[in-house]
Parts: structure tokens; C-alpha cells; sequence
């Protein structure tokens, strides 16, 4: 009898423990949302393959619909992801900086406070690509050129018209979409097309493989004048990268962090910086680049609050958070 009395607790106990994990389970992912979309970029760009790629890890690891959606790049994706039009998003740490600041050429005055950075993704190297015909192979030949930058609020628009100035330089640019502006430089439309994204970028690639290029950045004299006024840091792109390109190449280059709406759940962006940092490997199968895309790297953040989501994540891989880094609302 009494034996008979302790199996049934046992399994009573058992029981209850089942229904006690149930329960937290279902709690856990009360407030998640049912879909979610990320701001990338442009196509032919690495934001867009690469959020694409994150897009599809969250579906298949985390359970949630996640959707690419193509936007103007980093700088529009602080506006979007701020006003909570996109849940998560992609954003180089120069444009984000200036959002965080409220100065933005195309929002003015609004601070995008409502941002929460996430975790580090790579860093965006700029480059130049010309046919070889046109006999444009260094920084100072697209002087009078008419020169493609990418879409408006990208990281290449904002900054590469910067440094022409700072070099003195009287290019022609113009906006567009990466694998638009590739293909005008292939129909004599566009003189170069210079771009920032993680490398190897796929229309460099892909005008590469069609016809004789020219791929080129920054000699050293123009890197050291352009790092005196940007928020940009000395690159070297390996020999290899691309196809024709048997040497290293010199140029600049920003971090990128992906970014979140402050209202998202921290339990469903716990399970996403799960999903991305404990899985580099899989990432690194998505784009070459995400092989910056460590726990370690967060430290590139230097101002923009972490969602707690992700402060939670980084304390439990013992990672502490700067102070001024902890955002208002978490909840230790």
C-alpha cells in the first residue's frame, strides 16, 4: 500500500512538473508576434542576402514567419525599425549614430531612440568597381565621372560622397538599387558604380564574371585623410576575394549591428540572439562575411542601448554590458 502510495506520487509529481514546463513554455512566448520583417537593403547588396538568410534561421530555429523586405539601407532602416514599421532591421554604425543623434539628412531632428541594438553582423568595406575599358582604376580617375553610390540613406550614399569632398573630387553621383547601378555601369550608363557591404559583393561578383573590371578602394594617403573625419576604421580586403583581385587592397570600413523595435518581446529576441550567436556556422553558410558575426564583436557598440533581450544573452555568456549601454526599460 504504501509503495503503491509513493509510485503514484511520483507520477503525480511528474506530472505536475510536465504541466509546469508546459506552462512556461507558453509563457515564454506570450507577446511574440505571429511575423516579423527585417529591413535589408538593396538587391545585389550583402544586407539583402544576409537578412534574408538571418530571416530564415528565425523561421526554422525560433518558430516565427520572418520576412526579408527590401528598404533603402541602413539609414532608413533606423527610421523604420524606430517608428516600429519594422520589427528588426540592419544598420551600419554611421548612419545609426547620427540617427541615435538626431541628425539625419532624411528625418531632421528625430533621434531614433526607440532602436535596441542586437548583435554585431560585420564590417562594411567600400569598394569601387569599373569595366576595364573605361580606364577607371583608382579613387582619383572618377573625377568628373558620373559615379553610382546605391540607394539613398545606404551606407555607400552617405559616405562616399563625403570622402569624394574631402578629396576634392567633382563626381557626378547618382542613387539606385546595387544590381540596377551594377547593370548601368555594364550599359555605359554609369561610369563606376562604389559601394560599401560585407565582401564579396555580389554585383562586383556578378559584373565581374560578365566583363574585364577594374575592383578598387582607397590608396593610403586618401584613407589616412578620410579616417581624420568619419567614423571609419583602415580595411584590408584579402587577395582572393574576388576572382580578378590576386592582391590584399587597402580601404576603410564601418561595423554593422542588426537592430530591433524596443517593443519587442525579450524572450522572442533572447531566442533570436540564441538562434545567431550559437550558430555562427550556420551563418557562415548564409554569407562569407557573417564570420564577424561573434559574441565578441558586440563590443563595436559603443553607444546605442542593447535590446534586454540580447543584455540578457550577452551576461549569460558572461559578457557584462556597459552601464550606459543598459536600456531604460530592462528589468534585471
Amino acid at each position: 500500500m504504501l509503495r503503491r502510495y509513493f509510485r503514484w506520487a511520483g507520477v503525480a509529481a511528474l506530472s505536475c512538473m510536465l504541466l509546469t514546463a508546459g506552462a512556461v513554455s507558453a509563457q515564454d512566448r506570450t507577446g511574440w508576434p505571429s511575423s516579423v520583417n527585417i529591413g535589408t537593403a538593396s538587391q545585389g547588396g550583402t544586407y539583402f542576402i544576409y537578412g534574408a538568410g538571418w530571416g530564415g534561421l528565425i523561421q526554422e530555429m525560433v518558430g516565427v514567419n520572418a520576412s526579408a523586405e527590401v528598404t533603402g539601407g541602413p539609414t532608413q532602416n533606423m527610421v523604420l525599425v524606430h517608428q516600429g514599421r519594422l520589427e528588426f532591421g540592419m544598420t551600419t554604425m554611421g548612419p545609426a549614430r547620427e540617427g541615435w543623434d538626431g541628425q539625419l539628412q532624411v528625418a531632421r531632428g528625430l533621434q531614433t531612440r526607440d532602436v535596441r541594438a542586437l548583435f554585431p553582423m560585420y564590417q562594411t568595406p567600400l569598394q569601387v568597381v569599373a569595366l576595364r575599358r573605361s580606364g577607371i582604376n583608382s579613387i582619383a580617375d572618377l573625377d568628373g565621372k558620373r559615379v553610382g553610390v546605391g540607394p539613398r540613406g545606404g551606407t555607400a550614399s552617405v559616405f562616399w560622397p563625403r570622402f569624394f569632398d574631402d578629396l576634392g573630387l567633382n563626381v557626378r553621383v547618382r542613387y539606385g538599387g546595387a544590381a540596377d547601378q551594377v547593370g548601368q555601369v555594364q550599359d555605359g550608363m554609369l561610369d563606376a558604380f562604389a559601394f560599401a557591404a560585407g565582401v564579396p559583393i555580389s554585383a562586383f561578383s556578378q559584373i565581374e564574371a560578365q566583363q574585364p573590371v577594374n575592383i578598387f578602394s582607397l590608396n593610403e594617403e586618401e584613407i589616412a585623410k578620410v579616417t581624420q573625419n568619419h567614423p571609419v576604421s583602415r580595411f584590408v580586403i584579402p587577395g582572393g576575394t574576388y576572382r580578378t583581385v590576386a592582391e590584399d587592397q587597402p580601404t576603410v570600413a564601418l561595423w554593422n549591428f542588426a537592430i530591433a523595435n524596443k517593443n519587442m518581446s525579450e524572450s522572442f529576441v533572447y531566442e533570436i540572439m540564441k538562434a545567431v550567436l550559437d550558430n555562427n556556422d550556420r551563418m557562415m553558410s548564409i554569407h562569407r562575411s557573417a564570420e564577424e558575426t561573434l559574441v565578441e564583436n558586440m563590443v563595436h557598440n559603443t553607444f546605442m542601448w542593447f535590446h534586454p533581450g540580447a543584455v540578457r544573452y550577452y551576461r549569460e555568456r558572461g559578457i557584462e554590458v556597459p552601464e550606459h549601454l543598459i536600456p531604460p526599460e530592462y528589468k534585471d
